[in-house]
């Protein structure tokens, strides 16, 4: 998960709601379309979400693929890329649980690799996954789609599909909320000043 999402069990804090269930819902459908146009459909696509809530995404993000390609199978497209032991924080934060990688039953050899997380943020999370893939395969390519870019990069890694542009200052949060591990879908901007 990126640095600066996730729900938080705890007190409450200002928030300001900046995506809702349909907004959220037409960011993938978009996102959808433009995975189809730029690699022109998806038969040599593979789609990995990045756990937390990027598996979840990915999901959706699959079933709309399937949607407009019928002839598509969801579990042929879709796995999950854990990048715990491949973070450069983890001296920071040794507590971290590791998850499980599934790859598709095709691999990634030679395929349109399409990381999905939640929100980008410094880009290390995208830099851990790009060497977890590096040790997984070899790809044709790899492209990012991400819910939420709220910019503050500390490495040079830009997504090729967004959900929304979300600037924000440095002190704030952004949490994205999923029914899948949630209860609800939303996007929220903690402390925010709007």
């Amino acid at each position: 998960m990126s640095s600066g999402t996730g729900a938080s069990a705890g007190g409450t804090h200002d928030e300001t709601l900046v995506l809702g269930v349909p907004e959220i819902a037409r960011a993938l459908t978009r996102i959808a379309h433009e995975v189809l146009e730029r690699n022109r459909g998806a038969a040599d696509v593979v789609v990995l979400g990045i756990p937390t809530r990027g598996v979840p995404l990915a999901r959706r993000l699959a079933t709309r693929l399937v949607e407009v390609e019928p002839a598509l199978d969801v579990d042929a497209l879709l796995g999950s890329l854990d990048v715990t032991m491949y973070r450069d924080d983890l001296a920071h934060h040794p507590t971290r649980s590791i998850g499980a990688t599934h790859l598709p039953p095709g691999g990634i050899d030679g395929k349109v690799v399409v990381l999905v997380d939640d929100v980008l943020y410094s880009g290390r999370t995208i830099r851990a996954a790009l060497d977890a893939i590096s040790d997984l395969g070899r790809p044709r390519a790899v492209q990012l789609a991400v819910l939420v870019d709220r910019g503050h990069r500390e490495l040079p890694i830009r997504p090729d599909f967004v959900g929304k542009n979300l600037p924000t200052a440095a002190a704030e949060r952004v949490r994205v909320l999923l029914e899948e591990t949630d209860g609800r879908d939303a996007v929220l901007i903690e402390g925010a000043v709007l």
